[in-house]
């Protein structure tokens, strides 16, 4: 098929209506594309997909019952060459990362839509990647940088929350030596200066959420 034939056709998955309004509008002022559908959460989306198999989909990161990167993993599972990218209002290096690794070809944040949409849809329906400078410079920027373990998000998600060692330990069935150990190797990957300087470091970066 030669989209550029065809209005592109695109999906957008977002569970706030007014953004899927907002970009529906700049999406509908375009000669070359329009929207063919929308969806509330991921499930829908991934209903939604199966139904009218767009040229681009757009997926909100934070979604109710599937969040966008379960939706793009699933789409992907049964279409392998789907066009898929993920919205969001956060550039931290460790989401966009997810993102790749769970299939999407593109990374949009909401904060510069108005700017690049258009632009960004055309690229990704082209078959290309898009990914916005700013969020490329976040994933060039720690490129090569040790990532944290599995455990070592448990740890850092349970310091934001206000847990001391000892309760880090009593929850995670560690020793409280262990859990120094965790956070040792923590404060080091992310160059943190003490525990509330990882959190903060490990919030901008998208390792973790409050």
């Amino acid at each position: 098929m030669n989209i550029k034939q065809l209005p592109i056709e695109v999906l957008i998955a977002d569970d706030h209506p007014l953004m899927r309004e907002g970009i529906a509008a700049v999406i509908s002022g375009e000669p070359d594309m329009r929207v063919v559908g929308e969806a509330n959460d991921g499930r829908e989306a991934l209903a939604r997909y199966r139904e009218l198999r767009p040229h681009v989909t757009l997926l909100d990161l934070q979604m109710p019952n599937m969040n966008g990167l379960e939706a793009v993993q699933a789409i992907r599972a049964e279409f392998p060459n789907a066009c898929l990218a993920i919205l969001t209002t956060y550039s931290g290096d460790a989401r966009v990362t997810q993102a790749i690794k769970s299939g999407a070809q593109g990374y949009l944040l909401k904060s510069a839509l108005r700017r690049e949409l258009t632009e960004a849809v055309r690229i990704l329906a082209a078959g290309h990647r898009y990914f916005p400078p700013q969020v490329a410079a976040e994933l060039a920027h720690h490129l090569g940088q040790e990532s944290l373990t599995a455990r070592e998000l448990q740890v850092l998600a349970l310091i934001a929350r206000g847990n001391a060692n000892k309760q880090i330990g009593g929850t995670l069935g560690l020793s409280e030596d262990t859990v120094k150990g965790h956070l040792r190797s923590i404060m080091d990957k992310l160059g943190a200066n003490n525990r509330t300087h990882a959190v903060t470091i490990g919030i901008e970066r998208g390792f973790i959420e409050l």
